[in-house]
C-alpha cells in the first residue's frame, strides 16, 4: 500500500463527518427559524400590545375560515366596532367572548392574554419537535434533541391546556 493512501482515508472520513454535521446543523437551524418566522406573524401583535387596540369580542357568527362578532374596547382610545374578524380554530366557539388585540389598520383581531401568546407560538412548538429528530438522527446529539423535544411538547401542551 502506498504511503500517501493511508492518510487520505481518515481525511475523507473527517470531511464527510464535518459535511454531515454542517448540513444537518443547517437543516435544524432552518427548521427553528421557520418556526419562529411562522409564529412571529401573530405573536408580535399579542406580545407587543403597547399602542394597540385591546378589547373583547363576543363571537356571533362563524364561517368556513373565520368567526366574527361585536368588539367592545378595553384600552384607551379604542373605538367599539360592530364587527371584527377572528381566525376560526378549535379555540374559537360561537357564543363565547374572547380577549383580543386588533391588528393595525383593519378589522382583524387575534386572541390576547396567556392563551393568545401560547396559541401564537404553536408553529414553534412543532418546529422544536421536528428539529429534535434532525438533531438526534443527523447530529447524533441525544441530549440536545431531548431538550428540543421536551421544550416542544411543553409548549404544545401548555397551548392546548390554556386554549
Amino acid at each position: 500500500m502506498p504511503a500517501h493512501a493511508t492518510p487520505s482515508r481518515p481525511v475523507s472520513a473527517v470531511a464527510l463527518r464535518f459535511g454531515r454535521f454542517a448540513v444537518m446543523g443547517a437543516v435544524a437551524v432552518l427548521i427553528l427559524v421557520a418556526g419562529v418566522w411562522a409564529s412571529w406573524g401573530t405573536a408580535h401583535h399579542v406580545m407587543l400590545t403597547k399602542g394597540r387596540e385591546q378589547g373583547t369580542v363576543e363571537v356571533t357568527r362563524c364561517g368556513q375560515d373565520t368567526c366574527s362578532g361585536r368588539y367592545t374596547p378595553l384600552s384607551a382610545g379604542s373605538q367599539p366596532r360592530s364587527r371584527v374578524v377572528l381566525e376560526k380554530s378549535v379555540a374559537v366557539e360561537q357564543g363565547r367572548t374572547y380577549a383580543v388585540v386588533l391588528k393595525p389598520g383593519g378589522e382583524d383581531a387575534v386572541r390576547s392574554g396567556p392563551a393568545g401568546v401560547l396559541y401564537a407560538w404553536i408553529p414553534l412548538g412543532g418546529a422544536l419537535l421536528l428539529a429534535s429528530v434532525v438533531v438526534a438522527g443527523g447530529l447524533l446529539r441525544s441530549r440536545a434533541a431531548w431538550v428540543l423535544a421536551v421544550s416542544g411538547v411543553a409548549l404544545l401542551t401548555a397551548a392546548f391546556v390554556s386554549v
